[in-house]
Formats: structure tokens, C-alpha cells, sequence
């Protein structure tokens, strides 16, 4: 009988007997309807798009558990089907029909209930399948992007390093072993998904140095760095393809419009601005792999927490970047 009974029911003196039978017995009796379409019903031919063998399968456990219900009820005629009249004054058997329907009722919102719960806990591992997935995603992502530095650095960094070779200068030396410097930062302590600020700011000076080394007497730059440096982190290798771009397609040897590199930080606030002056020969050569790649890098670590600002114009080329750090 359903809890919906028990509460039509409700003027009845309910003995621990009637209780244990309205209540236990028929709650056990619905769960197992709730469970057999939970777990059979659903996984069978729901979730397989056998939708009119689900209705009928559903249809006919829903039947059979009303007159198995009924037959309960008869073995449990007094605490089951007897109940106060209109009147209140004898007590009265209740037909099949009216209990037959009530079972129905109870038994489609228990039905209802497990497919509500199967489709809820669907949407969830679903959901949780689909995150893990895209974090794998951007896991590969990165881990292609990060890769794509090294080699475009490397790739850089020969080739000013070939020029100091080719004109027999005494630098070359100190440039190698500089760039050893560098690549061993960016090998061994770059693994975690983020470094201290003072690393990377340290990196990126000995870049700058190496740089210097190549130009020799005739490269001006203005690096500075202002605010205070503490414990702040900040994402590995993300600054140095904007001054790779700058010595790259900019003018480093001119005393009047000098590559400038400032970065500034503010607490949790970083703002790192990057100014060049572009050769004529090459302006259609700005950007290339280092930018696009660290503009995709900071739209997956850095969603919602940057602004980066670039200008390019007749003979200058100007990058800002504000950062939360």
C-alpha cells in the first residue's frame, strides 16, 4: 500500500504492527520497484534508445507490482484494507480498484524518482568525464606550447651566436657560456607550472646580457625593473618572446631610440612594457611563433587576469602587458 494510503488512513488507530506493515513492508516493496528500474530498466533499454520496450517493460512491472501489492493487502486484510468510513462510525474494507490505483500513482513517482536519479547521475560523470578530458586537453596544449619555446629560443640564440663566430669575435666565449646558463634554467627549474618572479626576471637579464654580448659597444637598451620583488610566481617562460620579438625585428644599435624593457610590479600586479624601434626591411616579419604562442599560453593560465596591449605602428612596435599574478 502506498505511503499516500497510509496517510488517507491517518484516522485510524495504527498499531506498531499496522506500521511496520504500511511504512516497512510496502516502502521495501517500492524501492525494489525504484532499484529494478535503476539498475535493469534503464541501463537495458533506456540508455540503449529501446524506448517503447522501456514503456512496456515499465508499464507491466508497475501492474504486476499493484496486484502483488493487492495480495499483500489481502494477507494483511486489517492493517492494510480496513479503514473508517464517511461516517467514522464502523470500519470499512477498501476495494481492489481504488487501492489498485493508488499503488499505480505511488509507483510511477517511484519510477519517475530512479530515472530522475539515473539522468542526475549521468549529467555528473558526464560532466566530470568531460573536465578531466579538457584538462587533458590543455595539459597537451601547454606541454606543445612549452615545447615550441625551447627550439625557437635555441634556434635564436645560434644564430647570434654564429654571428660572433663568423666575425672571430673574442665574445663568443662568454656568449656560449651564457647560453648554457639559460638553458639550464629553462631545463631543470622551469617543470613546475609556475617559477619565482626573481628567476625569471634573472633569466631574463642573462638573455639581455647575451644580446649585449652580440651587439657588443653598439647596443643600447633600457631594461629596468621597478616595484618590489618577493615571493611572487609567475608562469615559466612566458616574458622572453616579447623581447626575443624586440631584438629580433627591432633596432638595438640606435642610441637615440634605444630597445626598452621595463617591467614593474605592484603586490599580486605585474605590467611589463616592451618598446622597438623596427627595421624598414622587415615589417611585415613582426610577431611570428614567439607571440602567437605566448598569447595562447596566457588565454589558458591567465584567463580573465591579463590585459596584453600591442601597437604596431609606422616605426615603432610596442608591447603592454598588465598581469595578475
Amino acid at each position: 500500500m502506498s505511503f499516500f494510503l497510509v496517510i488517507i488512513s491517518a484516522s485510524n488507530v495504527m498499531t506498531v504492527r499496522s506500521m511496520l506493515i504500511n511504512i516497512v513492508l510496502f516502502g521495501l516493496i517500492n524501492i525494489s520497484l525504484f532499484y529494478l528500474n535503476y539498475l535493469l530498466f534503464i541501463p537495458q533499454f533506456l540508455n540503449k534508445k529501446r524506448y517503447s520496450v522501456y514503456i512496456i517493460t515499465v508499464i507491466a512491472t508497475i501492474i504486476i507490482y499493484g496486484l502483488d501489492k493487492y495480495g499483500v493487502g489481502l494477507l494483511f486484510k486489517e492493517e492494510v484494507l480496513m479503514h473508517k468510513g464517511m461516517s467514522g462510525a464502523k470500519r470499512e474494507s477498501l476495494g481492489f480498484l481504488p487501492f489498485f490505483v493508488s499503488t499505480l500513482f505511488t509507483s510511477t513517482i517511484f519510477v519517475l524518482l530512479s530515472i530522475l536519479l539515473k539522468f542526475s547521475v549521468d549529467w555528473f560523470l558526464n560532466e566530470r568525464i568531460q573536465r578531466d578530458l579538457e584538462n587533458q586537453r590543455l595539459t597537451a596544449e601547454l606541454a606543445f606550447l612549452k615545447s615550441q619555446i625551447n627550439p625557437h629560443f635555441l634556434f635564436n640564440s645560434l644564430n647570434s651566436i654564429y654571428s660572433l663566430a663568423y666575425q672571430h669575435s673574442e665574445n663568443t666565449p662568454g656568449a656560449i657560456l651564457k647560453l648554457s646558463e639559460i638553458m639550464r634554467y629553462m631545463l631543470y627549474e622551469c617543470n613546475d607550472n609556475k617559477v619565482d618572479l626573481s628567476k625569471e626576471l634573472q633569466y631574463l637579464q642573462n638573455y639581455i646580457d647575451l644580446q649585449k654580448i652580440r651587439f657588443g659597444n653598439k647596443a643600447y637598451i633600457d631594461f629596468k625593473v621597478g616595484g618590489e620583488v618577493t615571493d611572487q610566481k609567475i608562469v615559466p617562460l612566458l616574458l622572453i618572446a616579447f623581447i626575443e620579438n624586440a631584438f629580433k625585428h627591432g633596432i638595438a644599435n640606435d642610441s637615440m631610440s634605444p630597445i626598452t624593457l621595463l617591467v614593474n610590479v605592484n603586490r599580486q600586479q605585474l605590467h611589463f612594457y616592451t618598446r622597438n624601434k623596427k627595421h624598414s626591411n622587415n615589417r611585415d616579419a613582426i610577431g611570428g611563433i614567439g607571440l602567437a604562442n605566448v598569447k595562447r599560453r596566457l588565454d589558458l593560465l591567465y584567463p580573465g587576469k591579463y590585459n596584453l596591449d600591442i601597437r604596431d605602428e609606422k616605426d615603432t612596435y610596442t608591447c603592454e602587458l598588465s598581469l595578475v599574478l
